[in-house]
């Protein structure tokens, strides 16, 4: 016997049997492994959807805007009403006016206080630098800026 046919007991220095040597583990030593792995994205995949849940997933606050008017070259008026899954949190929402280009010219937060109801309509101003086109609620949330918070003295 040579080593090409399996034969040989140390190991073969030429042939199909040097370019690929048998497998060292047994079949259910792969099959464990194979079996951890998966287990193992499974739960990597389970961490992550939670994690991206919590970060993307319903907020606590939302704005739409409704409306808008352009009252001047400079000035954009913004209607829009933000919902509030804890209306007795104050919310603070960032409102933009936008030109022609598509580009921001205008930007302004505005406070909204602690209420009873979950929906409540907002209406506002927003200057901008050049002539308006748009007026749109850029976004909103629960966590208030202190510049934005009245004074509690």
């Amino acid at each position: 016997m040579n080593s090409s046919d399996g034969g040989a007991t140390e190991r073969p220095r030429s042939g199909p049997r040097a370019t690929y040597p048998e497998q060292s583990g047994s079949a259910l030593t792969r099959r464990r492994w194979a079996f951890g792995l998966t287990i193992l994205v499974v739960v990597a995949g389970v961490v992550l959807a939670v994690i991206g849940y919590g970060k993307f997933g319903t907020s606590d606050v939302s704005g739409e805007a409704t409306g808008y008017e352009i009252l001047d070259d400079r000035t954009v008026a913004v209607q829009f009403t933000v919902d509030r899954s804890d209306p007795s949190k104050p919310a603070a929402c960032v409102v933009r006016g936008r030109s022609k280009d598509g580009s921001e010219t205008g930007r302004r937060e505005i406070l909204i206080p602690a209420d009873d109801a979950e929906r409540i309509g907002v209406r506002t101003e927003v200057t901008t630098s050049r002539p308006p086109v748009i007026g749109e609620v850029f976004g909103c949330t629960v966590d208030v800026p202190p510049y934005l918070q009245p004074d509690q003295s």
